[in-house]
């Protein structure tokens, strides 16, 4: 669980809000060309080039499940730092848009409901009251390499 005050940047997939620790994005890009990789699992979109270094791009949309749709001019690729194996990786996500940075404090955040299996809640790091709704914090260290996170 978190403690104190943390930023997280938010993004959208279908009609849902998520988030994930600023700290870890690199930066946000525009959907650039990407070139597929023959072999790579189906939620592996390819790679892009980001100043001359070659990038994995998930989809996150199937990443958790959700229906594949077109890119559009509002979808973005967060490039992240995630831990792997405890080695440093840099690669992109595709979200259908990415929002903004804000600031979540430990007391607005509750621990995930749990709805569904233990592999899938290990990926939610907890949930953020916003209005009326939540947003979902998720861990990038496991969405992009966790089997279990498929379905979140």
């Amino acid at each position: 669980m978190i403690t104190g005050t943390r930023q997280y940047i938010t993004f959208r997939l279908a009609k849902e809000e998520y988030a994930v620790n600023v700290a870890q994005v690199r930066e946000v890009l525009e959907v650039p060309s990407i070139t597929r990789v023959p072999g790579s699992p189906p939620y592996v979109r390819g790679v892009v080039n980001v100043r001359g270094q070659a990038i994995p791009v998930f989809d996150l949309r199937l990443r958790f499940g959700l229906p594949e749709v077109e890119t559009s001019l509002q979808s973005r690729i967060l490039v992240m730092e995630v831990v792997v194996d405890g080695e440093l990786k840099v690669l992109g996500g595709i979200a259908d848009s990415v929002h903004e940075v804000i600031d979540i404090e430990a007391d607005d955040m509750i621990e995930p409901p749990k709805l569904a299996s233990r592999g899938i809640s290990d990926c939610i790091q907890g949930m953020a009251r916003r209005g009326e709704g939540f947003i979902i914090i998720l861990d990038a260290n496991a969405i992009l390499f966790a089997n279990a996170c498929v379905g979140v």
